[in-house]
């Protein structure tokens, strides 16, 4: 009687998830969907699948937001905003961490307290800090301002997990003549890989998807990103339904294939972490 219960309980949570699973995933399939129909088959019903399979709408959207170009300047602008975060914000929490004195406790603080802070409140005088620095215009001033604005998180999410990491095998290093840099380099490193992988995924996310910081710093069509190349081609194309979503799943298409590729590393890092606590 108890296991029919559970059976019951288990299949009608199976169910619910199944059902949520299907509410979030309804605009993906309508975006899809639609985006292979030619402009008279949407108009007629949204919600069938397509009689024809309209692969201009793509050509002409990849085209039309000179695709090739928004997607060298996404992957630039992120590759290297990654990077960057990767290591100023493991060296730096690293540090933190292992110098525990007033002063990093105090940076600490800080970063935390950045990390709070809403982007509304500072948006104005970051633009002036901007402006001055002759910033505007640039892929590398929108890294610069990525790595301001994303880099308390990062050394949040950095600082708590290299607390949980012993330190025997640091000091075992240094007695055998490791220097700073290479304890870092070669005992740190592999030990902050789950948390590496983490951080690589949500900047990622974040950046990539971003709108508001390269609309208010990239003007210059050549250095649009995707979201910005997305939004103009909307507001040029507004009643063809058929270029937009095909625009849509070409924005979408490149984050979608990353996440599902760091998938596997993110279960690795979860199921590492339980083996381990």
């Amino acid at each position: 009687m108890i296991q029919v219960r559970r059976r019951t309980i288990v299949g009608v949570m199976e169910l619910g998830m199944v059902l949520i699973a299907m509410l979030f995933l309804a605009p993906f399939y309508f975006v899809v969907v639609n985006s292979l129909k030619p402009f008279g088959e949407i108009l007629k019903n949204a919600a069938s699948l397509p009689r024809i399979i309209a692969w201009s709408n793509y050509t002409n959207a990849f085209s039309k937001i000179k695709f090739l170009s928004v997607f060298s300047n996404s992957i630039f602008i992120t590759s290297l905003s990654i990077l960057f975060l990767v290591i100023i914000g493991s060296m730096a929490s690293w540090w933190m961490v292992r110098k525990n004195t007033k002063f990093n406790g105090l940076m600490f603080f800080a970063f935390v307290a950045a990390m709070v802070t809403p982007f509304q409140s500072i948006m104005i005088p970051l633009m002036r800090v901007v402006t001055d620095f002759h910033l505007l215009n640039s892929r590398i001033g929108l890294i610069l301002v990525y790595l301001g604005y994303s880099t308390p998180f990062t050394v949040f999410l950095y600082h708590g997990f290299i607390k949980s990491v012993p330190i025997q095998m640091e000091e075992a290093a240094l007695i055998d003549g490791c220097n700073i840099f290479q304890i870092f380099l070669y005992i740190v490193i592999p030990m902050i890989r789950s948390m590496t992988i983490t951080v690589i995924i949500l900047q990622t996310l974040l950046i990539w998807n971003d709108f508001l910081l390269p609309l208010l710093i990239l003007s210059k069509r050549s250095l649009h990103t995707i979201p910005l190349a997305v939004f103009s081609f909307f507001g040029q194309y507004t009643n063809r339904w058929d270029y937009a979503l095909a625009t849509l799943v070409l924005g979408m298409f490149p984050i979608v294939i990353f996440f599902l590729f760091m998938q596997k590393y993110v279960i690795a890092g979860v199921r590492s972490g339980s083996v381990k606590g």
